[in-house]
């Protein structure tokens, strides 16, 4: 008998990625809830330091996984991607209160990541540790920005947002000349971090200085 958890390989949209789905909106409303429950308390620290041990443990050993001479590619073995960029970027955020590294991980992870767990690239099965590191890696970041933005109230500014273009661009320009179809894409995540995820908080920042 075939249940969610024990496919011959994964699909998307089967039973097993619907209850993904379900686990990371649940994390998601949770983790606005806690960080709210803790903002601007003693006890703010520890948590969001907890969470940065827990979700960096995930990342180093993906990582070291991902280096074995029995899995290792050139293509997912180094963190080139931005999707990659943002493990690390949520760990540093979570650790230190970071505005930009924070910024960094609202932006790619609520677009690119997120974008990764509802239209996953993936084929391995669980309970390979390739699963794990995929769903594990992806969740996390997801619910790490909205902890930090949500939760603990690290809103984006237009500054912020300008230095994560710029950032993002970085890896980009290291992959060698742009097809077209590249800078198309750059182009609609620009328009979306700035229309979509930058604006509503500047509009709800001003209305509340004007009390």
């Amino acid at each position: 008998m075939i249940t969610p958890l024990t496919q011959e390989r994964f699909e998307p949209w089967s039973g097993q990625h619907y209850l993904l789905l379900v686990l990371t909106a649940i994390g998601v409303v949770t983790a606005a809830v806690w960080g709210r429950s803790h903002r601007g308390t003693p006890r703010e620290i520890h948590a969001r330091r907890a969470f940065a041990l827990v979700a960096l443990s995930v990342t180093i050993g993906m990582q070291i996984y991902w280096l074995m001479p029995h899995v290792r590619t050139v293509r997912n073995s180094w963190p080139l991607q931005l999707s990659d960029l943002a493990d690390y970027a949520a760990v540093f955020a979570l650790w230190t209160r970071g505005r930009r590294t924070a910024a960094f991980t609202y932006y790619v992870g609520l677009t690119l990541t997120l974008s990764a767990v509802v239209t996953p690239s993936l084929s391995t099965p669980f309970p390979d540790p390739r699963w794990f590191g995929f769903w594990l890696r992806h969740i996390f970041v997801v619910w790490a920005a909205v902890y930090l933005v949500s939760g603990l109230g690290i809103r984006p500014t237009w500054r912020v947002c300008r230095t994560t273009v710029l950032a993002a661009s970085t890896p980009l320009d290291l992959l060698g000349p742009w097809p077209w179809y590249v800078l198309g894409a750059l182009a609609f995540l620009m328009t979306l971090w700035a229309l979509a995820m930058t604006l509503p908080w500047r509009l709800l920042a001003a209305r509340t200085a004007r009390g």
